[in-house]
């Protein structure tokens, strides 16, 4: 597991209408490659409104149709969860993601 892979995941949240979502993963590598339990991800969507916060992605990431991260509604998911993999965002859009974490979480 990597940060930056995507993963379809069985209710990832209590929350979500949908039976099934994917994931980004969002954590840092460090946090990945330990025993913890849980790593750090952002939802995939459908739609993609235009916010600062979130980022498009489509058919180039592995997924069926152009769809948008949501850095702004972040989840922790169990990595056992995460086994459906469905692919892995470029370098160049996980720094579109990086910069949508930053807005997201208001880090400077």
């Amino acid at each position: 597991m990597k940060r930056g892979d995507l993963y379809l995941v069985n209710r990832g949240s209590p929350h979500d209408p949908k039976k099934q979502r994917v994931y980004l993963v969002v954590s840092r590598q460090e946090t990945i490659d330990t025993s913890f339990s849980t790593v750090i991800c952002a939802p995939v969507h459908s739609r993609y409104d235009g916010f600062t916060t979130q980022v498009e992605a489509g058919a180039d990431e592995g997924l069926k149709h152009d769809s948008a991260v949501f850095c702004d509604a972040l989840a922790s998911i169990r990595k056992r969860d995460l086994t459906n993999y469905i692919g892995t965002l470029s370098d160049a859009k996980m720094r579109e993601i990086n910069t949508a974490l930053r807005i997201a979480l208001a880090v400077e």
